[in-house]
C-alpha cells in the first residue's frame, strides 16, 4: 500500500484552514527532495508557514508540498515531500498531529531522477558567432514637420 501521510497532511491542512487557524509545518531538511532555504534551518528542521494567505500559490500534489514565499524579503521556490513533514499544527493552540520521517528508497530516487530526466529541457539563450559583418541599421532620416490645410 502507499503511504498515508499525503492524505493526513491534506486533512490536517484543509481543517486547521477551515477553522480560520494558521497551518505550521515542521520539515526535516535531510530527507531527499526538500528544497528550503539553508540559511532558515535549525537543528536539522525548518518551520514553514504554509497558510495560504502567507505564501503564494500552493500546491498540495501526489509527492509533496510546493509554494513560493519570501524569506527575509527574497522570494523563494519552497518544494517539500511528504515524507519530510514530521509535524503539520495550527500556530495559535497547537492543535494538529506529529508525523514519522519517510526517507525514500535508492529506487524511489532513481525513479524521480528517470522522471525528471524525460522532461523536456527548458529553452536557453547562448551566444552565436557569425562570420559575417552585421549589416549596419539604417538611420532614421528626419524630415521637417508640415501642415496641409484641407477644406
Amino acid at each position: 500500500m502507499s503511504s498515508n501521510k499525503p492524505y493526513l497532511v491534506r486533512a490536517f491542512y484543509d481543517w486547521i484552514s477551515d477553522n480560520d487557524l494558521t497551518p505550521y509545518i515542521v520539515v526535516d531538511v535531510s530527507v531527499y527532495g526538500v528544497l528550503v532555504p539553508m540559511s532558515y534551518v535549525n537543528d536539522g528542521q525548518i518551520v514553514l508557514n504554509v497558510a495560504a494567505s502567507a505564501v503564494g500559490t500552493i500546491a498540495l500534489g501526489v509527492e509533496g508540498i510546493e509554494f513560493s514565499a519570501r524569506f527575509g524579503g527574497k522570494l523563494e521556490h519552497i518544494t517539500v515531500p511528504y515524507g519530510a513533514i514530521a509535524a503539520i499544527y495550527a500556530k495559535e493552540n497547537g492543535a494538529g498531529t506529529s508525523l514519522p520521517i519517510e526517507h525514500p528508497t535508492e529506487e524511489e530516487i532513481n525513479v524521480q531522477d528517470d522522471a525528471e530526466s524525460n522532461v523536456k529541457p527548458k529553452a536557453s539563450l547562448s551566444s552565436v558567432s557569425s562570420t559575417a559583418q552585421a549589416a549596419e541599421p539604417k538611420k532614421a532620416t528626419k524630415s521637417k514637420a508640415s501642415l496641409k490645410v484641407i477644406k
